[in-house]
């Protein structure tokens, strides 16, 4: 593999490798872990087998967030990933980033713990991608844990090729007043993706998810948030826009009030370009009274009018529908850093012109 194809595969996931602009770095090349850098105090990052034999408490939070399936009991069995961690009130502002590539073996495996602990801030950039001619199988497990007064922000921007297969399984513990962020974002072609994270909510503590997803011919997408609001004062939005242009979407959302005086609420909009599919399924669930949930949910195509209004403002036929595609694209991230705000405008910027 050359260096020229792994820079120009990293840069579209927003990985820079740059001491300048990230407070750390973090590299897995198939199997093995190649770069591991901190450039910031207030933070630590490890491979997480490093991880589990530095501190013997750590191995106590695995599977305390994920759910275990078979995809979880695979990874267990052989895996690298990362341990991410900023101290307690540790305030790192600039983003450590980590990269999972999947360069020529059959499935990489990974399994990944992030955590915030007391009063700290941390944010974290996740290119996960392959090499454009790679076929195989990502298989990610990531457990987040946000302690008291935290606030941790996560935005994975998936590349693949078309013959990959990924399926993370993530889960996320949010602690009295602590603020979850979870940005996802795939704007390339994939075979299959599959994945349903879910993040539970103790007193006042907060989740924001965001996905931004296109599924391309012969893709299937099956994907969405869940947000359990375990007690009283918790409270999660979900805002999800997919975008099909020939592939098959199910866009899923869920949010379980388990407590009184909890609120939520869901967003699902879905475009067809040209053809594809989209199944949108929101669900609320309340099991006691005193509570606010709400969602909407909505699909339709690109309109002709739309199209004629910015074209008779002086814009090309691709010029107003790539104006229309990014505004659908937009979403207002609550609390997310500047510097990871343009990582996903980046990334949007590179896709427009696959939609046209």
């Amino acid at each position: 593999m050359s260096e020229e194809i792994l820079k120009e595969r990293l840069e579209k996931v927003g990985i820079e490798m740059d001491p300048k602009k990230r407070s750390g770095s973090f590299l897995m090349l198939d199997q093995e872990v190649k770069t591991v850098s901190k450039f910031m105090e207030g933070i630590e990052i490890m491979p997480i087998r490093k991880a589990l034999e530095k501190y013997d408490w750590l191995r106590d939070y695995m599977g305390e967030a994920v759910r275990k399936d078979e995809f979880v009991e695979e990874v267990e069995k052989d895996f690298n990933g990362y341990f991410i961690r900023a101290l307690p009130n540790a305030k790192v502002e600039i983003p450590v980033e980590a990269c999972l590539y999947l360069a020529k073996i059959g499935k990489q495996r990974v399994y990944n713990i992030i955590m915030a602990e007391e009063g700290s801030e941390l944010n974290v950039i996740s290119g996960c991608v392959s090499h454009p001619k790679a076929v195989g199988m990502h298989i990610g497990v990531t457990e987040f844990f946000v302690k008291r007064n935290a606030k941790l922000t996560f935005t994975m921007i998936h590349n693949w090729s078309e013959e990959i297969e990924v399926r993370p399984r993530s889960g996320a513990i949010v602690e009295e007043n602590g603020v979850f962020i979870s940005n996802y974002v795939l704007l390339s072609p994939a075979k299959l993706v599959q994945m349903y994270p879910t993040a539970y909510l103790k007193k006042n503590a907060t989740a924001i998810f965001n996905s931004i997803v296109v599924a391309f011919k012969n893709a299937e997408i099956d994907m969405g948030n869940r947000a359990v609001l375990m007690e009283k004062g918790s409270s999660a939005e979900i805002v999800s826009r997919t975008i099909s242009k020939g592939g098959k979407v199910v866009a899923r959302g869920h949010i379980v009030a388990e407590s009184p005086e909890v609120k939520g609420h869901l967003e699902c909009r879905g475009l067809i370009l040209n053809e594809g599919e989209i199944l949108a399924i929101p669900e609320l669930e309340a099991k006691c009274p005193n509570v606010d949930l709400s969602h909407e949910a909505a699909i339709g195509k690109i309109a002709e009018e739309e199209i004629f209004y910015l074209m008779a403002r002086g814009m090309s036929r691709d010029e107003a529908t790539a104006t229309i595609i990014r505004g659908f694209m937009e979403i207002d991230v609550k609390g997310i850093p500047p510097a990871l705000k343009r990582e996903i405008d980046k990334a949007i910027e590179l896709a427009e012109k696959e939609l046209l």
